[in-house]
């Protein structure tokens, strides 16, 4: 069953590279409605929890480091289809192999500096959104 709603971040790369603006434009031109954002800073520990499931994997330390260099944009957003139109709106992962106009396209330098997060599925938007946000900061 889908859900309304995702959940995004404006990566470290993006932020440094001033397409903050850029990035919320092309949200808003694609129907999403912003529920909940901040503007922030993920800690060590935020985002070895947040990104959890990749522990295992050989490039876990080098996203932890990624993810903390610099601030960072998290939003909540709301349209119909919100995750299956979202991740459509950011591309794939590899900005190389992403579709003309998505957001990974025009801004991202490289898959590991690819410029936003989106969730993959209804239920990690929830667990993910919940992890940023609490619920009085949602509307």
């Amino acid at each position: 069953m889908s859900t309304n709603r995702t959940f995004t971040m404006i990566k470290p790369d993006a932020v440094e590279n001033g397409h903050i603006g850029a990035i919320l434009e092309k949200i808003n031109g694609a129907g999403f409605k912003i529920v909940a954002m901040k503007y922030t800073h993920l800690s060590k520990r935020d985002a070895e929890v947040f990104y959890g499931v990749h522990r295992e994997r050989p490039f876990f330390g080098d996203l932890v480091s990624f993810m903390t260099r610099g601030p960072i944009v998290a939003a909540v957003l709301e349209k119909d289809n919100a995750v299956e139109d979202f991740r459509a709106l950011i591309g794939a992962t590899n900005p190389a192999e992403a579709a003309e106009g998505t957001i990974r396209k025009l801004f991202a330098k490289s898959i590991e500096e690819n410029s936003i997060h989106g969730s993959d599925s209804d239920e990690n938007a929830a667990i993910e959104g919940a992890f940023h946000f609490s619920g009085r900061e949602i509307y």
